[in-house]
């Protein structure tokens, strides 16, 4: 009995350090997470709009560049 009860001590301070291992990756995780979202806001906010030109009309009595 006493042999089970230090086997089964022994699993659950296991099982501990192995939970306590995957909490410390997840707020690692976590934290990566919220970086990547707030680069993302204050890229959003920086943002410079650039517009491409339309495209020729074919209508149109423009001279269009075109490269050859």
């Amino acid at each position: 009995m006493h042999n089970e009860t230090d086997t089964i001590e022994k699993l659950l301070v296991s099982l501990i350090k192995m939970v306590g291992k995957n909490n410390e990756k997840i707020d690692e995780l976590t934290k990566r997470v919220r970086q990547l979202e707030i680069a993302s806001k204050e890229q959003q906010i920086n943002r410079v709009y650039s517009f491409i030109a339309e495209p020729p009309r074919p209508n149109s009595n423009r001279k269009e560049y075109v490269r050859k």
